[in-house]
């Protein structure tokens, strides 16, 4: 039997090379938020204001709801709470 290894969790469930690396950004993104909202101790109306999003788009990012946001939603978001974002891009291998 040949259990195959994975870089990452999101290597593992999707389907494409491409799906997978969308999901991992996203996935440090959304833990970020989640992580800085936490700390600021508001609550998701205050957080809904400060993003510019409504509080149950609010509880969706807290609940982990990764298939409801896209990449760049979460970069606004992110920027919004006064995050910066940086990307890295290297070659594969």
């Amino acid at each position: 039997m040949n259990n195959p290894r994975f870089t990452s969790v999101w290597d593992a469930l999707e389907d494409t090379p491409i799906e997978a690396e969308n999901m991992k950004l996203r996935s440090v993104l959304m833990t970020a938020l989640k992580s800085h909202l936490l700390k600021s101790g508001m609550s998701q109306g205050q957080a809904a204001a400060l993003l510019g999003v409504s509080q149950p788009r609010v509880s969706d990012l807290m609940r982990g709801k990764i298939s409801l946001f896209a990449l760049d939603a979460l970069v606004n978001m992110a920027t919004a709470a006064g995050l910066h974002v940086e990307m890295r891009v290297f070659e594969a291998g």
